[in-house]
């Protein structure tokens, strides 16, 4: 297996990333390949799909070892499931699987084509293996079931961020980090309305409490150095 790209987007670390890819789509994020996968023929005829299928490694969660069964978050990490019957990052193979959208193909002349897409659930840097077209006469299926997993997504959280804190986002990101806060960045298993939690987004570490179905940021601090790190281009 290759690495043929890293994902550039706005998560430094792991937590706060939406549980699943499109849960959140104001997410942006960028596809820089890596040599000597430059090419643009690699990519030609991409453009004419709305949504592609990005091959991962969960590259924060290789380990030695596996188990058969994992804790899933959607049942409160107290009842184990198979590790097949699961998207658990810890698995025999440390591969990922997520559906995002196509906004563009751009040609640069340093990094090559570069892809840019909407719904990422990858953290900043993470390495793509493959990268195939969605195709929705047989990647759709309506009729599907979803197992323990709901077929609704849970209700979002009502977010309260006031305008003098907001205003130290970046522009280009407020949409998209109410989106994450509103998905309920928490442990499913951690439901103190006085912890306060903090989740690390566009450079900044946004602080917050959430108290019944109410999101209350509480503070927002610049994290040091650089907004995050651009390994895709090193």
């Amino acid at each position: 297996m290759q690495i043929i790209a890293h994902i550039q987007t706005d998560f430094p670390t792991k937590f706060g990333i939406p549980r699943q890819s499109g849960l959140v789509k104001e997410l942006e994020g960028r596809i820089v390949f890596i040599p000597p996968y430059r090419n643009p023929d690699a990519v030609r005829g991409l453009e004419g799909f709305s949504h592609i299928w990005l091959i991962w490694q969960f590259s924060e969660s290789v380990r030695e070892g596996w188990s058969a069964t994992v804790r899933p978050p959607r049942l409160g990490g107290n009842v184990r499931m198979g590790v097949f019957a699961t998207r658990s990052p810890f698995r025999p193979n440390p591969i990922g699987l997520s559906s995002v959208r196509l906004l563009g193909v751009e040609q640069s002349a340093e990094l090559g084509p570069v892809l840019r897409v909407a719904g990422a659930d990858l953290m900043d840097g993470t390495p793509i293996f493959d990268i195939k077209p969605y195709i929705p006469l047989s990647d759709c299926h309506p009729e599907a079931t979803g197992g323990f997993s709901p077929r609704d997504n849970a209700p979002l959280l009502e977010v309260d961020f006031p305008e003098s804190l907001l205003s130290q986002i970046p522009e280009r990101a407020r949409s998209a980090l109410m989106g994450v806060l509103a998905q309920d960045p928490r442990p499913a298993y951690q439901k103190d309305p006085n912890r306060r939690y903090g989740v690390p987004f566009a450079g900044y570490d946004v602080r917050f409490t959430v108290e019944d179905s109410v999101l209350r940021v509480v503070e927002v601090e610049r994290l040091k150095g650089e907004p995050h790190e651009r390994k895709a281009e090193t």
